[in-house]
C-alpha cells in the first residue's frame, strides 16, 4: 500500500529534499522513496494543465506550454494565473525566469504573445473571427524557461471570490508574487536546482526589484524554500518619477523633436527639473513641448501615432475614446478594421481570441471569473506604494545579484537617459564604459558595464518595450547575459 500524505506537504518535502540532496546514500534513498510515493499515488487533484494544442494554432505546440492557477491570499481566494512555458534547448539546465508585464494591470499574455515569448497573432492573415497564431522563433525561451504571470489580481485571467482582493499595491503585488513562486515550486520541485531570474518591464519595473529582494530576504532569514536566485532583468522600466518623467524634455531635444532655443529656455526656468512645474513659466514651457509632441508615438517616436481604430469615420471617434482601456467589446472586429501600419491593430486581436469559449477551455480557465479578458486592465484600485525602486536596486547589486537593465533607444514613454541617469546615482564605478554590441554583425546597440554586476544596454530602434520591436537583437542580448559573456 502507498504511503498518503496531503499533496501540498509531500510536494514541500521533495523539494527539500531536492535542494538539500548530497551524495550520501541516505539523501538518495529519500528522495527515492518520497519520488515513489508521488508516482505511486492515483494522479492528484493539482495535476497540471499541459496544452499541446492551442486553437488558432496550426498543428501541435513546438514548445512545452502549461497553464494554471495558484492561490496567494488562502482567506480571501486570491487566484494568480499564470503560462508557463520551458526551455526549447534544455528545461533541466537553463535559468528559470518570472516574468511580469507592466501597467500595473497588463497580463502577462502581452509579454507572451507580443515581446519575448513564442507565439505572434499573425496579423496580416486575419480575416475575422478566431485570429491565427503562429510560431515566433526569436523567443526568449531558446534559453530559458520563462513562467508568464497575470499579476496582480485583477489582471488578466487572475482573479478572486472576494471583492476587496482587488484593491492591490506595489507592495501587495511584489509579496503576492513571492507567495506565488514559492508554491509554484513546491509544485514543480524539479526547477528548484535552476537559475532563477525575475524579469519584467514597463511599470514592471518597480516590482520586480521588490520580488527579488523578497526572495533574496527570505534566502539569508532561512526561507523553508531554498531559491536558486541569480539575478534580475528590467526592460523600459519604471523606476523613480524624478528620473523617468523628467527625462521626456531632454529626450525630446536631443531627437529633434523641439528647438534648441525652446529646451534652453526651458532648462533655464524649470532648472533642469522636469517631473512637476516649479513656476508658471516652466509650467508654460512645458505645455509648449506637450503641443509640440502631442501627435508623436511615445511608445516609439518612428511608428505612426494609431488609435485602436477602424478606418470607418463614424468608428474613429469612439475608438479614441477608448485607447487606453482598449474597450473594444462594442465592436465586432473585420479585416478592414485592422490598419497593418499600426502595431495597435495587433493588440486587438487578444481580445478576440482570450475571450473565446474555446480558447478558455484550452486554458483550463475557471468558469465564471473573467467575464471579459482585458489585456491592460486600468481600472483596478491600485496603490503606488513603492514611488522609488532604486533603493532596492542599490540593495541587490550590493549584495551580489546580477542585474540587466536596458532601453528602447526610441522609447519616449520611459527615456534611456532617465535610466541612465538614475544609475548614475548609485554611483558605481564604470567596468566597461560606453561602446557598441552587436547582432549578426550589425550594430544593434550600446552598452556599458558597471561594478556589482549591473549592465546597462540600449536597444537600437527599440521601442516600449524593446523585443517588440527589435526581437533577434534582444535575443542576442540575453543569451549573452545569462551566459555571462560580454554583450
Amino acid at each position: 500500500m502507498p504511503l498518503t500524505f496531503t499533496s501540498r506537504d509531500l510536494r514541500m518535502t521533495v523539494a527539500k529534499e531536492a535542494a538539500k540532496l548530497s551524495s550520501s546514500l541516505a539523501a538518495l534513498s529519500i528522495l527515492f522513496v518520497l519520488l515513489l510515493t508521488i508516482f505511486s499515488c492515483p494522479p492528484p487533484v493539482w495535476a497540471l494543465n499541459t496544452i499541446t494544442h492551442l486553437p488558432g494554432f496550426h498543428g501541435t505546440l513546438p514548445f512545452y506550454l502549461e497553464t494554471g492557477y495558484v492561490k496567494v491570499d488562502e482567506v480571501n481566494d486570491a487566484q494568480l494565473f499564470y503560462y508557463f512555458i520551458k526551455s526549447e534547448r534544455k528545461p533541466d539546465e537553463d535559468p528559470l525566469v518570472v516574468w511580469l508585464t507592466g501597467g500595473p494591470g497588463c497580463s502577462a499574455f502581452s509579454g507572451l504573445v507580443y515581446e519575448i515569448g513564442p507565439l505572434k497573432f499573425d496579423v496580416a492573415g486575419y480575416t475575422e473571427g478566431l485570429p491565427s497564431l503562429v510560431y515566433h522563433p526569436y523567443s526568449w525561451t531558446k534559453v530559458c524557461s520563462i513562467i508568464f504571470l497575470d499579476s496582480p489580481v485583477g489582471t488578466g485571467f487572475s482573479y478572486s471570490s472576494v471583492e476587496k482582493s482587488y484593491e492591490t499595491g506595489d507592495t501587495k503585488a511584489a509579496r503576492q508574487v513571492h507567495t506565488f513562486l514559492k508554491k509554484w515550486l513546491i509544485d514543480h520541485p524539479e526547477f528548484l536546482s535552476n537559475l532563477l531570474y525575475i524579469g519584467g518591464d514597463s511599470y514592471s519595473g518597480i516590482i520586480v526589484p521588490v520580488v527579488a529582494q523578497e526572495i533574496a530576504k527570505g534566502d539569508q532569514d532561512g526561507d523553508e524554500l531554498p531559491y536558486n536566485l541569480k539575478g534580475y532583468l528590467v526592460g523600459n522600466p519604471s523606476t523613480d518619477e524624478k528620473f523617468d518623467n523628467g527625462a521626456f524634455v531632454p529626450y525630446a531635444h536631443g531627437m529633434g523633436l523641439i528647438s534648441d532655443e525652446l529646451y534652453e529656455s526651458t532648462k533655464k526656468s524649470c532648472g533642469g527639473e522636469y517631473a512637476s512645474p516649479r513656476n508658471e513659466q516652466c509650467a508654460n514651457h512645458l505645455q509648449s513641448i506637450n503641443e509640440c509632441i502631442e501627435g508623436i508615438n511615445t511608445a516609439h517616436i518612428l511608428e505612426p501615432l494609431c488609435p485602436f481604430a477602424s478606418p470607418k469615420p463614424s468608428m474613429v471617434a469612439a475608438y479614441s475614446r477608448r485607447l487606453l482601456k482598449e474597450d473594444v467589446k462594442e465592436f465586432p472586429l473585420l479585416k478592414s478594421d485592422l490598419a497593418l501600419e499600426c502595431r495597435t491593430s495587433g493588440y486587438l486581436l487578444s481580445y478576440c481570441w482570450a475571450d473565446n469559449d474555446t480558447v478558455r477551455e484550452a486554458l483550463n480557465i475557471h468558469e465564471g471569473t473573467v467575464q471579459h479578458w482585458q489585456r491592460c486592465n486600468y481600472g483596478l484600485p491600485y496603490a503606488h506604494d513603492i514611488p522609488s525602486s532604486l533603493k532596492f536596486h542599490l540593495n541587490l547589486t550590493s549584495r551580489g545579484y546580477r542585474a540587466l537593465v536596458y532601453s528602447g533607444d526610441h522609447d519616449m514613454a520611459v527615456p534611456f537617459v532617465g535610466t541612465q541617469a538614475w544609475i548614475r546615482s548609485l554611483n558605481f564605478s564604470i567596468v566597461d564604459d560606453w561602446r557598441p554590441w552587436s547582432a549578426d554583425g550589425q550594430v544593434a546597440g550600446f552598452t556599458r558595464t558597471y561594478s556589482n554586476n549591473l549592465t546597462f544596454a540600449t536597444v537600437k530602434g527599440g521601442g516600449h518595450t524593446a523585443p517588440e520591436y527589435r526581437p533577434k537583437e534582444c535575443l542576442v542580448m540575453l543569451q549573452r547575459w545569462l551566459s555571462g559573456a560580454p554583450l
